[in-house]
């Protein structure tokens, strides 16, 4: 169940009218608070911080995050990191397994932006050649049980093997990622209790591949749900390695994240869908404009809750509409009504944008380019022209 938000004033937007629904808002100040509250919780430390960029997206936001001292991202796509480097970032993680020409296409933005130091993830002596030459350096990924990508944990011969390669091949090894976000679901402290049993396996990993003669310079854990988890393991500033986390929802919040995390860490929701109540089809039904092409479904239903109304209940959407029962007695938004809208999993709906409305103080200070949506061109390379045509 999605917990209730408290509409507040704060959210207000004074052209909201004029506004084209569905539209993407967000507030820079909330935004601001949310960076700040992460770097409290690492003691001012942005250094430990290695934000994933794949909610941020924009090129506004990440501006914000350097502003503040953050210097090291971790994307997923080209895309992602291409804006990153455009961005002055100084450190960037492409944490994805990347095969053939995405591999290549790494590499070029890698000497485009040599200023920019960028590593890839590896599980396999298989994906190193590629790599051989380019100055990228190397993350070894470990499975922690979220069964996506990764060497298993458990494989300790198998990781110490594939540290070896990586030095053999003359690549340089910059550390582990680990990411377990498998315990989203779990409630504490059984959450806190299944990641510091990993952790404790993670240091123990740590620990072989130092007595193997090599070094792990950096170990990278956590996304949003297990972020506090990796703050609360002493060890883990007791090692002779950097850490960092990796938490990136953080930035903006969602419906999820504001109830997994504790209240008094002091995140707030900073992007909101405005929508329009644009139908009712029915007694205790009424429709509006952000079905999961705009607010993404992918977390499950409800996708989403209408702030400042808890008589509604988001329903099942279709492509463009949302559909929300009204509890009974209840008065409802008129047609034509405006809703702001909490996502439920705010990274994907971001990226169903082109463009954000950047707000201050309820009023509208700039369009923003939602830099990093989708990604690059499928080809490495201009496309032939006869490819371009359509067969008839």
């Amino acid at each position: 169940m999605l917990g209730e938000f408290a509409w507040e004033s704060g959210y207000r937007l004074d052209a909201a009218d004029e506004l084209l629904t569905p539209a993407l808002v967000i507030y820079p100040e909330i935004v601001a608070q949310n960076i700040d509250a992460t770097l409290r919780l690492l003691d001012g430390d942005a250094n430990r911080w290695r934000v994933h960029i794949k909610t941020a997206k924009l090129a506004a936001t990440l501006r914000m995050l350097q502003d503040r001292g953050v210097r090291n991202f971790k994307c997923a796509t080209t895309l992602e990191l291409l804006v990153a480097c455009e961005c002055g970032a100084e450190d960037v993680l492409v944490a994805y397994p990347s095969m053939g020409a995405n591999a290549l296409r790494i590499g070029e933005i890698a000497r485009q932006f040599s200023r920019t130091r960028v590593s890839v993830l590896v599980e396999s002596p298989g994906q190193l050649g590629v790599w051989r030459g380019s100055g990228v350096g190397i993350f070894a990924d470990i499975n922690p049980g979220m069964n996506r990508t990764g060497i298993e944990q458990s494989h300790s011969d198998e990781l110490i093997s594939l540290v070896r390669e990586i030095t053999a091949n003359g690549l340089e090894f910059r550390g582990l990622h680990y990411y377990d976000g498998q315990y989203g679901a779990s409630v504490e402290p059984e959450r806190t209790q299944a990641t510091h049993a990993g952790y404790r396996q993670l240091v123990q990993l740590v620990a072989r591949i130092a007595s193997s003669g090599s070094s792990v310079p950096e170990v990278v854990t956590a996304g949003t749900t297990t972020f506090p988890c990796s703050l609360s393991f002493a060890p883990f500033r007791q090692g002779q390695f950097l850490h960092r986390i990796s938490p990136g929802t953080v930035v903006y919040g969602d419906a999820t994240s504001m109830a997994q995390l504790p209240a008094e860490y002091g995140y707030q929701p900073a992007a909101l869908v405005v929508t329009r109540v644009v139908s009712r089809p029915k007694s205790g039904i009424l429709t509006c404009d952000a079905g999961n092409k705009t607010v993404s479904a992918d977390a499950g239903v409800p996708t989403c809750i209408a702030l400042g109304h808890p008589e509604l209940t988001a329903l099942p959407p279709s492509e463009e509409h949302l559909p929300f029962s009204v509890a009974e007695s209840a008065a409802s938004p008129a047609l034509g009504e405006l809703l702001y809208l909490l996502p439920r999993h705010v990274c994907p709906t971001v990226n169903n944008f082109d463009t954000a409305w950047w707000v201050r103080n309820g009023e509208i200070e700039s369009v923003e380019k939602v830099s990093a949506r989708g990604r690059e061109a499928s080809l490495t390379r201009p496309a032939r022209a006869s490819a371009t045509r359509v067969a008839t």
